[in-house]
Protein backbone atom coordinates (compact mmCIF):
# COMPACT_ATOMS: atom_id res chain seq x y z
CA UNK A 1 0.00 0.00 0.00
CA UNK A 2 2.72 2.56 0.78
CA UNK A 3 4.33 1.58 -2.41
CA UNK A 4 1.14 2.43 -4.62
CA UNK A 5 1.20 6.01 -2.29
CA UNK A 6 4.29 6.54 -3.59
CA UNK A 7 4.13 5.70 -7.57
CA UNK A 8 0.98 8.00 -7.46
CA UNK A 9 2.72 10.99 -6.22
CA UNK A 10 5.86 10.11 -8.49
CA UNK A 11 3.09 10.32 -11.23
CA UNK A 12 1.52 13.43 -10.25
CA UNK A 13 5.09 15.05 -9.71
CA UNK A 14 5.70 13.97 -13.35
CA UNK A 15 2.52 15.03 -15.07
CA UNK A 16 2.56 18.80 -13.64
CA UNK A 17 5.07 20.55 -15.94
CA UNK A 18 3.14 19.39 -18.98
CA UNK A 19 0.12 20.38 -17.56
CA UNK A 20 1.14 23.96 -16.48
CA UNK A 21 2.51 24.43 -20.31
CA UNK A 22 -0.41 23.57 -21.41
CA UNK A 23 -1.98 26.52 -19.52
CA UNK A 24 -3.64 29.63 -21.14
CA UNK A 25 -0.64 31.81 -20.20
CA UNK A 26 1.45 29.78 -23.12
CA UNK A 27 -1.03 28.87 -25.13
CA UNK A 28 -1.25 32.69 -26.14
CA UNK A 29 2.30 33.14 -26.57
CA UNK A 30 2.65 35.23 -23.16
CA UNK A 31 6.12 34.99 -21.51
CA UNK A 32 6.39 35.38 -17.60
CA UNK A 33 7.71 39.44 -17.39
CA UNK A 34 8.13 39.95 -20.94
CA UNK A 35 7.54 43.85 -21.44
CA UNK A 36 4.48 44.55 -23.59
CA UNK A 37 3.69 47.74 -25.38
CA UNK A 38 2.28 49.23 -28.81
CA UNK A 39 5.17 48.34 -31.30
CA UNK A 40 4.84 44.65 -30.19
CA UNK A 41 1.23 43.93 -29.60
CA UNK A 42 0.84 39.89 -28.04
CA UNK A 43 -1.28 39.04 -29.77
CA UNK A 44 -3.10 38.58 -33.44
CA UNK A 45 -5.48 42.10 -33.93
CA UNK A 46 -8.89 41.26 -34.21
CA UNK A 47 -11.98 43.53 -33.26
CA UNK A 48 -12.89 42.97 -29.33
CA UNK A 49 -16.14 41.14 -30.73
CA UNK A 50 -13.68 38.28 -32.72
CA UNK A 51 -11.53 37.81 -29.33
CA UNK A 52 -12.04 34.33 -27.91
CA UNK A 53 -14.18 34.11 -24.12
CA UNK A 54 -12.32 34.61 -21.14
CA UNK A 55 -10.90 31.04 -20.20
CA UNK A 56 -11.65 30.48 -16.80
CA UNK A 57 -8.95 29.26 -15.07
CA UNK A 58 -9.14 25.78 -13.71
CA UNK A 59 -9.79 25.88 -9.81
CA UNK A 60 -6.60 26.18 -8.11
CA UNK A 61 -4.61 22.93 -6.81
CA UNK A 62 -2.10 23.24 -4.55
CA UNK A 63 1.03 24.42 -6.09
CA UNK A 64 -0.71 26.51 -9.18
CA UNK A 65 0.50 29.60 -10.02
CA UNK A 66 -1.70 30.13 -13.12
CA UNK A 67 -2.74 33.67 -11.35
CA UNK A 68 0.37 35.00 -10.37
CA UNK A 69 1.70 34.27 -13.45
CA UNK A 70 -1.22 36.46 -15.14
CA UNK A 71 -0.47 39.37 -12.49
CA UNK A 72 2.57 39.45 -13.59
CA UNK A 73 2.16 39.97 -17.27
CA UNK A 74 -0.33 42.56 -16.87
CA UNK A 75 2.42 44.30 -14.49
CA UNK A 76 4.86 43.72 -17.16
CA UNK A 77 2.55 45.54 -19.46
CA UNK A 78 1.75 48.23 -17.25
CA UNK A 79 5.20 48.72 -16.89
CA UNK A 80 6.23 49.66 -20.50
CA UNK A 81 6.88 53.25 -21.18
CA UNK A 82 4.31 53.07 -24.04
CA UNK A 83 1.63 52.46 -21.48
CA UNK A 84 -0.56 55.05 -21.02
CA UNK A 85 -2.88 55.82 -17.93
CA UNK A 86 -5.56 54.16 -19.23
CA UNK A 87 -3.65 50.87 -19.37
CA UNK A 88 -2.16 51.13 -16.30
CA UNK A 89 -5.50 51.86 -14.39
CA UNK A 90 -6.97 49.11 -16.47
CA UNK A 91 -3.94 46.82 -15.71
CA UNK A 92 -4.65 47.37 -11.51
CA UNK A 93 -8.22 46.81 -11.90
CA UNK A 94 -8.09 43.67 -12.83
CA UNK A 95 -5.28 42.58 -10.93
CA UNK A 96 -7.69 43.55 -8.28
CA UNK A 97 -10.44 42.19 -9.89
CA UNK A 98 -9.26 38.53 -9.35
CA UNK A 99 -7.73 36.09 -12.02
CA UNK A 100 -10.99 35.98 -14.09
CA UNK A 101 -10.47 39.74 -14.69
CA UNK A 102 -6.81 39.46 -14.99
CA UNK A 103 -7.07 36.53 -18.25
CA UNK A 104 -9.62 38.94 -19.61
CA UNK A 105 -7.61 42.07 -19.53
CA UNK A 106 -4.53 40.26 -21.34
CA UNK A 107 -6.70 37.83 -23.48
CA UNK A 108 -9.02 40.82 -24.45
CA UNK A 109 -8.87 44.61 -23.12
CA UNK A 110 -5.33 45.66 -23.96
CA UNK A 111 -5.93 45.31 -27.15
CA UNK A 112 -8.51 47.22 -27.56
CA UNK A 113 -6.58 49.64 -24.85
CA UNK A 114 -3.86 49.87 -27.20
CA UNK A 115 -5.82 50.68 -30.30
CA UNK A 116 -7.14 53.59 -28.64
CA UNK A 117 -3.43 54.81 -27.24
CA UNK A 118 -2.16 54.74 -30.87
CA UNK A 119 -4.95 57.10 -32.11
CA UNK A 120 -4.24 59.15 -29.24
CA UNK A 121 -0.55 59.11 -30.08
CA UNK A 122 -1.28 59.85 -34.03
CA UNK A 123 -3.76 63.07 -32.92
CA UNK A 124 -0.88 64.32 -31.26
CA UNK A 125 1.37 64.12 -33.91
CA UNK A 126 -0.70 66.98 -35.99
CA UNK A 127 0.53 69.19 -33.47
CA UNK A 128 4.20 69.82 -36.05
CA UNK A 129 2.75 68.35 -38.98
CA UNK A 130 3.35 69.35 -42.29
CA UNK A 131 0.94 69.12 -45.13
CA UNK A 132 1.47 65.99 -45.89
CA UNK A 133 1.73 64.82 -42.68
CA UNK A 134 -1.75 66.43 -41.85
CA UNK A 135 -3.12 64.67 -44.49
CA UNK A 136 -2.13 61.51 -43.67
CA UNK A 137 -3.25 62.02 -40.01
CA UNK A 138 -6.92 62.73 -41.13
CA UNK A 139 -7.10 60.22 -43.49
CA UNK A 140 -6.09 56.96 -41.06
CA UNK A 141 -8.31 58.59 -38.24
CA UNK A 142 -11.13 58.64 -40.36
CA UNK A 143 -10.75 55.00 -41.48
CA UNK A 144 -11.71 52.10 -39.05
CA UNK A 145 -7.72 51.03 -39.13
CA UNK A 146 -7.27 48.12 -37.25
CA UNK A 147 -4.12 48.05 -34.22
CA UNK A 148 -1.55 46.86 -36.76
CA UNK A 149 -2.69 49.72 -39.23
CA UNK A 150 -2.30 52.18 -36.59
CA UNK A 151 1.10 50.92 -35.16
CA UNK A 152 2.50 50.98 -38.79
CA UNK A 153 1.55 54.24 -39.18
CA UNK A 154 2.75 55.71 -36.03
CA UNK A 155 6.34 53.37 -35.90
CA UNK A 156 6.58 53.96 -40.31
CA UNK A 157 4.29 55.91 -42.25
CA UNK A 158 4.76 58.99 -39.82
CA UNK A 159 8.67 58.94 -40.91
CA UNK A 160 7.94 58.80 -44.47
CA UNK A 161 5.05 62.13 -45.11
CA UNK A 162 7.46 63.93 -42.16
CA UNK A 163 10.54 63.32 -44.77
CA UNK A 164 8.22 64.39 -47.38
CA UNK A 165 7.48 67.54 -45.40
CA UNK A 166 11.07 68.08 -44.55
CA UNK A 167 12.15 68.11 -48.21
CA UNK A 168 9.87 70.41 -49.02
CA UNK A 169 11.20 73.11 -46.40
CA UNK A 170 14.13 72.76 -47.37
CA UNK A 171 13.51 73.77 -50.82
CA UNK A 172 11.71 76.46 -49.63
CA UNK A 173 14.77 77.58 -47.84
CA UNK A 174 16.59 76.96 -51.05
CA UNK A 175 14.91 79.88 -53.09
CA UNK A 176 15.03 82.09 -50.25
CA UNK A 177 18.05 81.73 -48.96
CA UNK A 178 21.86 83.39 -49.00
CA UNK A 179 24.83 81.59 -51.01
CA UNK A 180 25.57 79.42 -47.70
CA UNK A 181 22.11 78.43 -47.10
CA UNK A 182 21.76 77.22 -50.75
CA UNK A 183 25.05 75.12 -50.70
CA UNK A 184 23.79 73.08 -47.49
CA UNK A 185 20.27 72.70 -48.21
CA UNK A 186 21.05 71.17 -51.82
CA UNK A 187 23.50 68.68 -49.59
CA UNK A 188 20.68 67.77 -46.99
CA UNK A 189 18.25 67.46 -50.13
CA UNK A 190 20.80 64.86 -51.54
CA UNK A 191 21.52 62.81 -48.24
CA UNK A 192 19.33 60.70 -45.71
CA UNK A 193 15.95 61.37 -44.06
CA UNK A 194 17.95 61.92 -41.03
CA UNK A 195 20.73 64.82 -42.53
CA UNK A 196 17.32 66.91 -43.38
CA UNK A 197 15.96 66.72 -39.95
CA UNK A 198 19.30 67.71 -38.74
CA UNK A 199 19.94 70.82 -41.60
CA UNK A 200 16.66 71.71 -40.14
CA UNK A 201 16.74 71.11 -36.62
CA UNK A 202 20.81 72.83 -36.73
CA UNK A 203 22.37 73.29 -40.07
CA UNK A 204 20.55 76.13 -40.97
CA UNK A 205 21.10 78.09 -38.68
CA UNK A 206 24.78 77.86 -39.26
CA UNK A 207 24.28 78.62 -42.82
CA UNK A 208 22.23 81.77 -42.08
CA UNK A 209 24.37 82.90 -39.34
CA UNK A 210 27.03 82.73 -42.55
CA UNK A 211 24.95 84.43 -44.78
CA UNK A 212 23.64 87.08 -42.18
CA UNK A 213 27.26 88.20 -41.20
CA UNK A 214 27.79 89.23 -45.23
CA UNK A 215 24.71 90.87 -45.05
CA UNK A 216 25.15 93.10 -42.14
CA UNK A 217 28.59 93.98 -43.38
CA UNK A 218 27.03 95.23 -46.73
CA UNK A 219 24.71 97.07 -44.32
CA UNK A 220 27.29 98.56 -42.96
CA UNK A 221 29.18 99.49 -46.10
CA UNK A 222 26.26 101.77 -47.33
CA UNK A 223 24.28 103.19 -44.62
CA UNK A 224 25.93 106.68 -43.36
CA UNK A 225 24.18 107.03 -39.45
CA UNK A 226 26.47 106.29 -36.56
CA UNK A 227 24.28 104.87 -34.89
CA UNK A 228 23.74 101.78 -36.71
CA UNK A 229 27.47 101.13 -37.97
CA UNK A 230 28.63 101.53 -34.43
CA UNK A 231 26.33 98.53 -33.62
CA UNK A 232 27.14 96.44 -36.40
CA UNK A 233 30.77 96.80 -35.75
CA UNK A 234 30.31 95.73 -32.32
CA UNK A 235 28.60 92.70 -32.91
CA UNK A 236 30.48 91.23 -35.98
CA UNK A 237 33.60 91.66 -34.17
CA UNK A 238 32.08 89.65 -30.76
CA UNK A 239 31.02 86.46 -30.77
CA UNK A 240 27.57 86.41 -31.56
CA UNK A 241 25.11 83.41 -31.90
CA UNK A 242 22.87 82.85 -34.77
CA UNK A 243 19.68 83.19 -33.55
CA UNK A 244 21.60 87.24 -32.34
CA UNK A 245 22.41 87.93 -36.02
CA UNK A 246 19.07 87.17 -37.34
CA UNK A 247 17.22 89.15 -34.13
CA UNK A 248 19.86 92.26 -35.22
CA UNK A 249 18.61 91.53 -38.77
CA UNK A 250 15.15 91.22 -38.31
CA UNK A 251 14.47 93.50 -35.44
CA UNK A 252 17.45 95.73 -34.00
CA UNK A 253 18.69 96.92 -37.31
CA UNK A 254 14.97 98.90 -37.75
CA UNK A 255 15.72 100.15 -34.39
CA UNK A 256 18.93 101.72 -35.15
CA UNK A 257 17.65 102.85 -38.62
CA UNK A 258 15.08 105.15 -37.03
CA UNK A 259 17.59 106.87 -34.36
CA UNK A 260 19.86 107.75 -36.77
CA UNK A 261 16.84 109.02 -39.36
CA UNK A 262 15.98 111.03 -35.91
CA UNK A 263 19.12 112.46 -35.69
CA UNK A 264 19.17 113.35 -39.60
CA UNK A 265 15.59 114.75 -39.59
CA UNK A 266 16.65 117.12 -36.33
CA UNK A 267 19.37 118.51 -38.56
CA UNK A 268 17.27 118.92 -41.49
CA UNK A 269 14.90 121.42 -39.45
CA UNK A 270 17.35 123.22 -38.17
CA UNK A 271 18.68 124.52 -41.91
CA UNK A 272 15.59 124.61 -43.48
CA UNK A 273 12.55 126.78 -44.56
CA UNK A 274 9.28 127.03 -42.70
CA UNK A 275 7.67 124.19 -44.75
CA UNK A 276 10.92 122.11 -44.37
CA UNK A 277 10.33 122.46 -40.41
CA UNK A 278 6.61 121.85 -40.40
CA UNK A 279 6.83 118.67 -42.32
CA UNK A 280 10.01 117.48 -40.18
CA UNK A 281 8.72 117.82 -37.10
CA UNK A 282 5.23 115.68 -38.18
CA UNK A 283 7.54 112.94 -39.44
CA UNK A 284 9.20 112.99 -35.72
CA UNK A 285 5.83 113.09 -34.54
CA UNK A 286 5.26 110.00 -36.37
CA UNK A 287 6.35 106.66 -37.10
CA UNK A 288 9.39 104.82 -38.22
CA UNK A 289 8.00 104.95 -41.77
CA UNK A 290 7.34 108.31 -41.58
CA UNK A 291 10.62 109.30 -41.05
CA UNK A 292 11.70 107.28 -43.77
CA UNK A 293 9.26 108.71 -46.27
CA UNK A 294 10.41 112.09 -44.94
CA UNK A 295 14.03 111.23 -45.89
CA UNK A 296 13.60 110.08 -49.02
CA UNK A 297 10.93 112.81 -50.94
CA UNK A 298 9.26 114.71 -47.68
CA UNK A 299 12.42 116.86 -47.44
CA UNK A 300 12.37 117.65 -51.01
CA UNK A 301 8.92 118.56 -51.72
CA UNK A 302 8.82 120.89 -48.43
CA UNK A 303 12.43 122.24 -49.80
CA UNK A 304 10.04 123.26 -52.98
CA UNK A 305 7.12 124.64 -51.21
CA UNK A 306 10.08 127.00 -49.62
CA UNK A 307 11.47 127.93 -52.54
CA UNK A 308 8.36 128.95 -53.92
CA UNK A 309 6.83 131.02 -51.09
CA UNK A 310 10.53 132.73 -51.01
CA UNK A 311 10.20 133.80 -54.89
CA UNK A 312 6.48 134.84 -54.91
CA UNK A 313 7.78 136.93 -51.68
CA UNK A 314 10.45 138.35 -53.63
CA UNK A 315 8.58 139.47 -56.57
CA UNK A 316 5.78 140.96 -54.73
CA UNK A 317 7.97 142.97 -52.69
CA UNK A 318 9.44 144.36 -56.16
CA UNK A 319 6.10 145.42 -57.32
CA UNK A 320 5.90 147.34 -54.24
CA UNK A 321 8.97 148.72 -54.67
CA UNK A 322 7.92 149.96 -58.68
CA UNK A 323 4.71 151.61 -56.76
CA UNK A 324 6.59 153.63 -54.30
CA UNK A 325 9.23 155.14 -56.93
CA UNK A 326 8.47 158.90 -57.71
CA UNK A 327 6.52 159.41 -61.19
CA UNK A 328 8.88 162.15 -63.25
CA UNK A 329 6.73 165.94 -62.98
CA UNK A 330 6.50 167.45 -66.51
CA UNK A 331 8.60 170.08 -67.40
CA UNK A 332 6.47 173.76 -68.08
CA UNK A 333 7.35 176.90 -69.62
CA UNK A 334 8.46 178.86 -66.64
CA UNK A 335 9.21 175.97 -64.61
CA UNK A 336 12.80 176.98 -64.49
CA UNK A 337 12.22 180.05 -63.14
CA UNK A 338 14.51 180.67 -59.72
CA UNK A 339 12.38 180.69 -56.76
CA UNK A 340 13.09 178.55 -53.37
CA UNK A 341 16.50 177.27 -54.65
CA UNK A 342 14.99 173.82 -56.36
CA UNK A 343 14.59 172.97 -59.95
CA UNK A 344 11.40 171.65 -61.27
CA UNK A 345 13.30 170.11 -64.14
CA UNK A 346 16.07 168.31 -62.02
CA UNK A 347 13.17 165.35 -62.00
CA UNK A 348 13.12 165.25 -66.25
CA UNK A 349 14.88 162.35 -68.21
CA UNK A 350 16.41 162.47 -71.08
CA UNK A 351 14.61 160.97 -73.65
CA UNK A 352 15.96 157.40 -75.24
CA UNK A 353 18.33 158.81 -78.29
CA UNK A 354 18.28 162.40 -77.35
CA UNK A 355 21.58 165.31 -77.43
CA UNK A 356 22.86 164.48 -73.84
CA UNK A 357 23.86 168.04 -74.01
CA UNK A 358 20.42 169.69 -74.30
CA UNK A 359 19.53 170.57 -70.25
CA UNK A 360 16.43 170.79 -68.95
CA UNK A 361 16.97 173.43 -66.18
CA UNK A 362 16.83 177.48 -67.11
CA UNK A 363 15.22 179.78 -68.85
CA UNK A 364 16.73 178.67 -72.30
CA UNK A 365 14.74 175.59 -72.55
CA UNK A 366 11.65 178.48 -72.83
CA UNK A 367 13.49 179.65 -75.79
CA UNK A 368 14.15 175.94 -77.32
CA UNK A 369 10.64 175.75 -77.18
CA UNK A 370 9.50 179.03 -78.34
CA UNK A 371 11.97 178.93 -81.29
CA UNK A 372 10.65 175.61 -82.34
CA UNK A 373 7.69 176.35 -82.27
CA UNK A 374 7.91 179.55 -84.41
CA UNK A 375 9.87 177.69 -87.07
CA UNK A 376 6.71 175.15 -87.25
CA UNK A 377 3.86 177.98 -87.81
CA UNK A 378 6.47 179.59 -91.04
CA UNK A 379 6.71 176.05 -92.68
CA UNK A 380 3.39 175.52 -92.41
CA UNK A 381 2.24 179.11 -93.92
CA UNK A 382 4.79 178.66 -96.52
CA UNK A 383 3.15 174.87 -97.62
CA UNK A 384 -0.16 176.42 -97.54
CA UNK A 385 0.79 179.49 -99.76
CA UNK A 386 2.47 177.01 -102.13
CA UNK A 387 -0.82 174.60 -102.60
CA UNK A 388 -3.07 177.97 -103.87
CA UNK A 389 -1.01 179.23 -106.20
CA UNK A 390 -0.93 175.86 -107.66
CA UNK A 391 -4.79 175.76 -107.43
CA UNK A 392 -4.95 179.09 -109.31
CA UNK A 393 -2.71 178.19 -111.80
CA UNK A 394 -4.84 175.51 -113.09
CA UNK A 395 -8.37 177.58 -112.91
CA UNK A 396 -6.47 179.47 -115.88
Amino acid sequence: MKLSRIAAAVTVSALAPAVFLASPAFATGEETGAPTGPTAPTAPDRPAAEQPAPVQPPAEQPGDSQAEQDRKTILAIIADPMASNYMKEAGHKAIADGPAAMRKFIEIDQYTIRRDDYRVLITRLATDAGPDLMDGIKQIMRSDATLEQLRHFYEVTQHELRDSDNRVDIARLIGTGGPALREEGKKALQGTPADRIAFLKTGRYLAQAEDDRVELARIDQGWDGPILSEAIGKLLNGSPTPAELRHFLEVTQYELRDQDNRVAIAKIIDAGGPEVAKAGRAALAGSAADRTEFLKTGQHEARAKDKKAQEEKEKEQGQKGEQQKPTPAPSTPGSGSSGSGSSAGNTAVTPQGGNGGLATTGAGDTAWIAGGAGTALVAGAGLLLAARMRRAGSGR
